[in-house]
């Protein structure tokens, strides 16, 4: 998608993350207006959009004639904004979390129904074609009966004071194992620790048990030696794995053969799977436009946000309570 066809929008905030949604969208020749706050905010949007209104005020956006609102702001100010936007009948899309809370999110999803506005949640590996691949080797019966997800999403690197680790690293994480398994989780767990600000933790495992017997495991931190990016699925046929270091989709001719009197492993080869080199966030910003142009809602819509902040709020309390697993249908709104 592009030229004079697209949807304009709005970029709000230009910063660590949204100067890379402006440079997406002015790729797509949508940026109609970029809103921040700071000078340095508003010098990268002169920048990255010269085509572009460049303003301070998000009041402006409400008034901009555009037709989408694209939130690069602090998560504790998404639910908000995003309310504004569509009261003023804009689309809207926010990054990720949609909300700090799941009350609040839907509202966004309720707002979003009454008033016909497309809503999206920024969970960008969704849109990242090896994601993609991978999803479908699962929904094809490739990998045989899905048994266990892990991800390990670790680095020593941006530290956060105002949220933490769960809420910074692990929502794209739990969307990934949600669209995997395709279903929530009944029951959630959470364990972790702070080590350099008080009451926010650096390090955390969430483990994540479905109705059907499928578990998931999420390692999350920023206070680790190296850096690893992996995703791995275990069905009882294949297994398969994802490292966003290498960019390698591999899947593993690896199983437990137990038609025998004792389970034996059975080792074999792994071959590559190809899937293309697009970028995940010039994609997803392409879905918000095709979204707001077609009226159908993106694969990461409200609901999916919902959902993933749902387990995020339950894993939340887990790691509040010291790890007591927290039954989904208990969490109350």
């Amino acid at each position: 998608m592009g030229g004079s066809s697209a949807p304009r929008v709005a970029v709000v905030g230009c910063g660590y993350w949204g100067k890379n949604l402006v440079r997406n969208f002015a790729r797509l020749d949508a940026v109609a207006m970029v809103c921040d706050p700071t000078e340095a905010g508003r010098a990268k949007g002169r920048e990255l959009a010269p085509g572009a209104a460049v303003v301070a005020d998000f009041e402006d956006v409400l008034a901009a004639d555009v037709e989408g609102v694209v939130l690069a702001t602090p998560a504790v100010t998404h639910f908000d904004l995003a309310r504004q936007a569509m009261l003023a009948g804009k689309d809207c899309f926010a990054e990720k979390p949609l909300a700090l809370r799941h009350q609040d999110a839907a509202e966004l999803v309720r707002l979003a129904d009454e008033h016909a506005r497309m809503l999206m949640v920024g969970h960008v590996l969704e849109y990242h074609p090896a994601i993609r691949a991978l999803v479908g080797l699962v929904e094809s019966g490739e990998l045989g009966r899905l048994q266990y997800v892990y991800s390990n999403r670790l680095n020593l690197g941006k530290v956060r004071t105002e949220e933490n680790i769960l809420w910074s690293f692990a929502p794209h994480d739990v969307a990934i194992i949600l669209r995997l398994v395709g279903s929530l989780p009944i029951q959630v767990a959470a364990s972790g620790g702070n080590y350099i600000t008080a009451n926010i933790a650096d390090v955390s495992i969430s483990n994540l048990l479905f109705d059907d017997g499928v578990r998931a495991h999420v390692f999350v931190s920023w206070l680790h030696p190296f850096k690893e990016q992996r995703l791995v699925v275990v069905g009882d046929q294949r297994m398969a794995s994802f490292c966003d270091i290498t960019k390698e989709l591999l899947v593993h001719e690896k199983r437990v053969d137990r038609s025998g009197e004792f389970p034996v492993p059975v080792q074999g080869e792994g071959r590559r799977i190809d899937f293309g080199e697009d970028e995940p966030l010039f994609l997803e910003c392409q879905a918000f436009l095709e979204a707001v142009r077609s009226r159908v809602p993106a694969l990461t819509d409200g609901r999916s946000g919902l959902a993933t902040l749902k387990v995020l709020q339950a894993a939340q309390r887990s790691l509040m309570t010291g790890g007591h697993p927290v039954p989904m249908h208990g969490l109350h709104d």
